[in-house]
């Protein structure tokens, strides 16, 4: 649409122009006819609507409307329209009202045209994937999309924030999926595909309906739970009406292909040909099947119309029904072997139960074809009968070949199960029915078989299946709680045996070896002598758990006692044997001996400690002997092996204490934390520490075998008993106390421990050593005799610069020697150097006095000499 330009000469002003009347005039012909012209556009394009049912129809009409309208205002903004206009309005035109009323519907229809082509734009792309998408897939995909940009449109557009609006969108989208949906599913050539393939594209199909709904609903959800946005309140009935029903109809369709591929193409199989022996029947039954669905392929209507909806309820019902004829889903001979139970049935039962439940399933099928007599008349539902008579004999000798196997076997091994004795005793995985041993591996087990349970039920339900069950059997299922009760009262009181025995080591074991075996012989007449036919079982229960119960009493006690007694180990083992000194001041540390005697004070504290400890024990056996053995002599022979038992756990005790306390002190000796001092002295010719390595060497290795020794406090015990063996006299003057120590001294591990504590001392010993030969350079002063050096030096009558140089020599060597560092820590000593640094510093001084007071002398000497040759110079003069 194109404006007619103004031919007037409009060069001069707007209020010169505006004073001519036939300009005026001309400029009000031209205004008239823009007016008329914007009108017709604007009417037009408001009439106009999307040409499509399709929601991009709608894109495409907002933006033919927003082309057309801007380029109406793009004319109306040119420089001669605007002058123009400003004529007419300082000439007051009549005709300036209406066209300023026509320009303001433009400007505003204009401005809603780019407003909503703006945020239509946005949905776009996932429109034209909804229209153009090549598979159901990327439809999927896009609607969630797609939803989210609707709902962005909604809160930020003007004018697609309105119901009025908002909903014929959805609507053309709703209308595009069904659309998809159409085109896809053709029940003309459905099932003519690939049944598995024409199954997924149903469910596709279905969950591309179903997910338009699902996201509107999520969407609406967000919408509502932020509470700032306007909420959906649209009409459903439009949005949702026409998916909702295809939807139903899809799932309608994947029934038919779920029955035909699942069911009736898995049940019309070998197995079903074996069982009939008549393949032909079978396959002839198969054709029927696919028929089923020759219906569909002529339909004459629209099966997604909802128009058509009461058509394609009666095609359903039609099909359900001959669906019913053919579906024999589980047939009975797939599972024939190994029959699918009910919860808690019994095999043989259960597998009856099984077969009569599927009859009456095939039963009902059959009725119902009675009730239309033109069913059963027809070829079709003569081949069901037929079917049906063959399976229904086939299943009735399945029933009395089970029931007769049961009753036979029921009676020949109900009479042999109630002669089973109560218990079986297993040993090393074996049963039997006597115990050899009193080790844990022995067990007891209720020998209820479970077969006899099984009879039991099964009597039960045969009964309920109106079948006649044996005498004995008929008994036995009428005591079923007597039994049962027994049964479960074994369980738990073996359970309870069993979880007791657990909590016994094999020393204790041992300990308790009696009264294992007396409360054995209580278990005895329940593996040898009472079967579940005898009388007095209950009163064999109450004797055992009576029995456990006084058992379980002695073990509790046996347990305490044994507490005590490791807790007094783990004392024992917990001691730390090398205690060291603090720090007295600052860098002061004790020195070398000062420490180790601290140490060995310290220790022999702990040591009576542990040892008054250590004598508990035999005093707790004593009470476990009484316990077991009602003696207290601490000697009793039942106990034999658990005295060796605690000693062998006494040596382990104090191996682990040795060992842990000797690599504690080893790490402390490498920790460069240093535990005591020691001084760097000058004994003239040589530097060496003091005390000197040799005796640091021997305190380290005294007390290392002092912590060895603590093991001699730890008297061994007479063999057989926990009571200490006494000092023996060997000779004379010799005694010989029975420790832990010669056992424990040649431990591998602690001659090891020891043998590497000994070599890191010797190595920071050495290392010590080798800084000290640093200061070897300072040798010659006390290396030199002073006094043979300054008569030589006086008999060569030095210069004074010799002195002055010799002096400045040796005050630099005082000087350099305070500047060294007066500590050095090495690992665990430290090393005090500030006896070495005065030693060398007062050797320097003592240089410089001897220095200073030749020179003194020789000065003296000299200027006696000059005095004389003054006095006799003076004499020559006056004579």
């Amino acid at each position: 649409i194109k404006l007619e330009m103004p031919t007037v000469n409009l060069d001069r002003e707007v209020t010169a122009l505006a004073t001519v009347p036939e300009v005026v005039e001309a400029l009000e012909s031209y205004a008239m006819t823009w007016q008329k012209l914007i009108s017709t556009a604007l009417e037009g394009q408001l009439k106009k609507v999307p040409q499509g049912n399709g929601p991009l129809a709608e894109v495409d009409l907002w933006r033919e409307r927003s082309d057309t309208l801007s380029a109406l205002t793009e004319q109306m903004k040119l420089p001669e329209v605007q002058k123009v206009l400003e004529i007419l309005q300082e000439a007051e035109s009549e005709h300036m009202g209406d066209l300023q009323i026509v320009l303001s519907d433009l400007r505003k229809h204009h401005v809603e045209a780019l407003d909503n082509v703006k945020f239509l734009s946005t949905l776009e792309r996932h429109l034209k994937n909804l229209t153009y998408g090549t598979g159901f897939n990327v439809v999927l995909d896009a609607i969630p999309s797609l939803m989210n940009a609707l709902r962005m449109v909604w809160i930020i557009s003007r004018h697609y924030n309105k119901d009025e609006r908002m909903v014929p969108l959805m609507e053309r989208i709703a209308w595009e999926i069904s659309s998809r949906v159409y085109k896809v599913v053709d029940l003309h050539t459905l099932f003519k595909e690939d049944r598995a393939a024409a199954k997924k594209k149903i469910a596709e199909a279905k969950s591309t309906l179903e997910q338009w709904k699902k996201c509107y609903f999520a969407v609406r959800a967000q919408i509502e739970a932020s509470g700032r946005e306007q909420y959906w309140e649209f009409d459903r009935k439009r949005l949702f009406e026409k998916t909702d029903y295809m939807t139903s109809i899809c799932q309608d369709l994947y029934d038919m292909l779920q029955v035909i591929i699942e069911e009736f193409c898995n049940i019309f199989g070998p197995e079903l040909k074996a069982v009939t022996g008549d393949p032909k029947r079978i396959d002839d039954l198969v054709r029927a099947v696919n028929r089923l669905t020759s219906p569909m392929e002529e339909l004459t209507f629209d099966p997604f119309s909802i128009e058509s909806a009461h058509d394609w309820k009666l095609i359903m019902e039609e099909f359900k029904e001959e669906v019913s004829v053919e579906n024999v889903k589980q047939i009975f001979v797939q599972n024939l072997k190994d029959p699918p139970l009910y919860k808690n049935h019994p095999p043989v039962a259960g597998a009856i139960y099984w077969s009569r439940s599927l009859f009456c399933r095939i039963k009902q099928t059959i009725i119902r074809f009675q009730e239309v007599e033109e069913l059963l008349a027809s070829e079709r539902g003569k081949e069901v009968k037929q079917i049906y008579l063959q399976v229904a004999k086939r299943m009735k000798e399945y029933e009395d070949q089970k029931y007769n196997q049961w009753r036979d076997g029921t009676e020949q091994m109900l009479p042999l199960l109630l002669k089973n004795t109560l218990l079986t005793v297993i040993t090393g995985g074996a049963a039997t029915h006597k115990p050899v041993t009193t080790k844990k591996s022995v067990r007891f087990i209720v020998n209820f078989s479970p077969m006899l349970q099984e009879i039991i039920i099964e009597t039960k339900y045969m009964e309920q299946l109106g079948f006649p069950v044996p005498e004995i059997a008929r008994y036995v299922a009428l005591q079923e709680d007597k039994y049962f009760r027994y049964k479960d009262g074994l369980k738990n009181m073996l359970d309870h045996y069993h979880k007791l025995m657990g909590t016994l080591n094999e020393a204790e074991t041992k300990l308790l070896d009696d009264h294992i075996q007396e409360l054995w012989r209580v278990f005895k007449s329940g593996h040898r002598r009472l079967k579940w036919n005898s009388l007095g079982i209950g009163d064999f229960i109450v004797r055992c758990k009576e029995a456990i119960r006084k058992f379980e009493s002695l073990v509790h006690q046996i347990h305490n006692f044994s507490e005590d007694i490791s807790n007094t180990l783990l004392f024992i083992q917990s001691t730390n044997l090398f205690k060291f000194p603090l720090s007295k001041n600052g860098d002061e540390l004790p020195k070398a001996k000062e420490f180790f005697d601290y140490v060995k004070r310290e220790r022999a504290k702990d040591v009576t400690h542990m040892v008054r400890k250590y004598s508990t024990i035999p005093q707790l056996l004593m009470k476990v002997e009484g316990r077991v053995a009602n003696t207290n002599s601490g000697k009793s022979p039942k106990l034999t092996s658990y005295y060796a038992y605690w000693e062998n756990g006494i040596y382990q005790v104090l191996t682990q204490l040795i060992v842990k306390n000797m690599q504690a002190f080893n790490t402390a000796v490498l920790a460069n934390v240093p535990l005591f001092q020691t001084e760097a002295i000058l004994s003239v010719p040589e530097i060496i520490l003091q005390p000197n390595a040799s005796e640091i060497d021997k305190m380290t290795v005294q007390c290392i075998r002092d912590c060895v020794e603590v093991t001699k406090h730890f008297v061994r015990w007479m063999h057989g008993t926990c009571i200490e063996c006494p000092p023996q006299h060997v000779e004379e003057d010799e005694v010989i106390t029975f420790s832990f120590y010669s056992d424990i001294s040649q431990n591998p591990l602690i001659i090891e421990q020891a043998v590497l504590i000994t070599q890191n001392v010797h190595k920071l010993l050495a290392s010590l050593s080798k800084h000290l030969k640093q200061w070897k350079r300072y040798h010659l002063l006390w290396k030199l005799d002073k006094g043979i050096v300054m008569e030589r030096l006086a008999a060569e009558k030095p210069a004074s610069v010799t002195f002055d140089e010799e002096l400045q020599l040796y005050m630099k060597v005082a000087q350099e020697v305070t500047q060294q560092p007066l500590i050095r820590d090495e690992q665990c000593i430290r090393l005090q150097l500030a006896p070495l640094v005065y030693t060398v510093q007062e050797n320097a001084r003592g240089w410089v006095n001897s220095l200073g007071k030749l020179l003194n002398e020789s000065a003296r000497e000299e200027l006696f000499s000059l005095q004389e040759e003054i006095q006799v110079g003076a004499f020559s003069s006056c004579c």
